[in-house]
Parts: structure tokens; sequence; C-alpha cells
């Protein structure tokens, strides 16, 4: 069977066009997660942010945390009572936006913990926005929970 020139140029813009098409309809049903819904204000309040992290940083007791069979253990400062630590704990997924969670600072004798059971498996983006004594602070860090 012979092909005359016109029909393989026809053959090969239709090929294209299917290819483009194919690549299309992949790409639109990839799943994108945003960090967050609201990029413009959290742009805005970015240099905040950078100064909590320094002042958490120059702590001469810096907040820690560990992660065990137990949960996510956080370590504060050590204060007189413990109470006079408020602020929020988020754990942002990057691969699955419903693993996201977000959680109150209320310690107990300077610690705090946030059972596994309330965190699904996988990697997390640990965010902690907390205040001392009328004093913002941040820490920021990657940690895995229950990936053994």
């Amino acid at each position: 069977m012979k092909i005359n020139w016109g029909l393989g140029i026809t053959m090969l813009y239709l090929g294209f066009v299917v290819m483009i098409l194919v690549l299309v309809g992949m790409s639109a049903s990839q799943k994108i997660d945003l960090a967050t819904e609201h990029y413009y204000e959290e742009e805005l309040i970015f240099q905040d942010k950078i100064d909590k992290t320094k002042r958490a940083i120059t702590l001469a007791e810096p907040l820690t945390w560990e992660v065990n069979e137990q949960g996510l253990k956080l370590h504060y400062p050590k204060t007189n009572d413990g109470k006079n630590i408020t602020g929020i704990i988020k754990l942002y997924c990057p691969s699955n936006d419903k693993n996201d969670r977000s959680f109150d600072i209320n310690p107990e004798v300077n610690q705090q913990l946030i059972p596994a059971f309330k965190i699904p498996a996988g990697r997390y983006k640990l965010q902690i926005d907390w205040k001392k004594n009328g004093v913002t602070y941040f820490n920021e860090d990657v940690v895995l929970i229950g990936m053994n």
C-alpha cells in the first residue's frame, strides 16, 4: 500500500492533535492542593512570620518536639505555671489536604501531646505559632508521623 504525501501530512497533524488532547486530559485530571486558600493575606503577614521565627531562634530555652509511638510531643520553654502559653499548631500535609490538622496549644506542665490516632500517617510540615508572656514566636519543621 502506497501513501501519498498529502495523506501522510494529514495523519501527522491528526496524530499531533490526538497527542495534545491526551496531554490536556491528563493534566486536567491531576489533583492540585494549594498550601493555603488565602495566598494574598498570607503574603502580607510574611514579614511578621520572619520576625517571630528570629525571636524563636534566639530563645535561651527553645521550643522542641519529638515524634514517637504515642504521637507528637511538644516541650515548651519552662514558665512559672505553663498557662501563659497560647497559640496554634498546624500540620500541613503537602500530598493530601484532607490530612491537614490544626490544634490549639494547651500545655500541661510545659508539655503537650497530640495523640497519634488524631493524625493520619504521612509527611507533614509542622507550623507552631505561639505566644508566651505577650511575645509571639513561630517554629517550623518537617515531621513524619506513623511512618516507621
